[in-house]
C-alpha cells in the first residue's frame, strides 16, 4: 500500500513549533509556580516563624530582667562578683614579703644585728636599723648590700643589682657597739610572685622560691 504525505512541510514545521511553544509555556508556568511557592515559604518563615521567635526571646529577656531587678541586694552581689574576678590579678601582683628576711639575712655579716626592717612596697624602699660591733662592720654590711645581685629563671640568668641608693642615713657609737639605720631602694622584681629569684651575695648564690612557683 502506498501512503502519501498530504501535509506540506511548512505545515509540519508550524505544528512542531506550536508543540514546542506549548512545552515551553508549560515549563515556564511550572517554574513560576515553584518560585512563587518557595517565595511564600520564605515569607512565611520571615514574617511568621522568625517574628514569633523574636517575640518569644523578647518575652524571655523581659522576664529575666524583671527577675534580676527583683533580686535583693543585686548591686552588692554584682560588686562582690567583680571583686572576686579581680582577686587572681591582685594575687599575682602582690609582693612575696617572706623573701625579705632571707635576702637581708644573707647580706648581713657576722656581728651585725638587724632589729628593725621597714619596707615600703609602693615606693620600693627599705629602712634597716640595728646594732653592730663597730662602724667598720656597718660599712661592710653596706658594701655587701651594694654588691648584691640577682637573676630570675626567665631572664637567662642575667645578673642585676638588687639594691640601689644604699645610704647610711644615721649612726651612733659607744665603747661597746654602734647603731645604724641604712636606707635603700630595691628592684621590685626580687619580690615578684611570678618569678623564681636567685640572690647572689659574695659569689654565693641563694635561690629563693617561696611564693614564686
Amino acid at each position: 500500500m502506498i501512503q502519501f504525505n498530504l501535509l506540506p512541510d511548512i505545515k509540519i514545521q508550524y505544528l512542531r513549533a506550536n508543540r514546542q511553544k506549548h512545552i515551553v509555556m508549560l515549563a515556564s508556568v511550572v517554574v513560576i509556580g515553584v518560585s512563587v511557592a518557595a517565595l511564600a515559604v520564605l515569607l512565611g518563615v520571615v514574617y511568621g516563624v522568625q517574628k514569633k521567635t523574636i517575640a518569644d526571646l523578647n518575652k524571655d529577656i523581659k522576664a529575666s530582667s524583671t527577675e534580676l531587678q527583683s533580686t535583693p541586694d543585686l548591686t552588692k552581689i554584682l560588686t562582690v562578683q567583680n571583686q572576686l574576678k579581680a582577686l587572681p590579678a591582685l594575687h599575682d601582683a602582690k609582693p612575696v614579703a617572706t623573701r625579705l628576711f632571707g635576702y637581708i639575712g644573707q647580706a648581713t655579716p657576722p656581728n651585725v644585728n638587724n632589729s628593725r626592717i621597714l619596707t615600703d612596697f609602693v615606693s620600693n624602699t627599705m629602712n634597716v636599723s640595728g646594732t653592730a660591733d663597730s662602724l667598720n662592720t656597718i660599712n661592710v654590711f653596706i658594701d655587701r648590700l651594694k654588691a648584691t645581685t640577682y637573676h630570675t629563671d626567665s631572664a637567662n640568668k642575667t645578673e642585676k643589682k638588687a639594691f640601689s641608693e644604699v645610704t647610711l642615713s644615721s649612726f651612733g657609737r659607744d665603747s661597746k657597739s654602734a647603731t645604724y639605720t641604712v636606707t635603700l631602694k630595691y628592684d621590685p622584681i626580687i619580690f615578684a610572685e611570678a618569678d623564681n629569684v636567685t640572690f647572689t651575695i659574695a659569689s654565693t648564690p641563694v635561690k629563693t622560691t617561696e611564693g614564686g612557683q
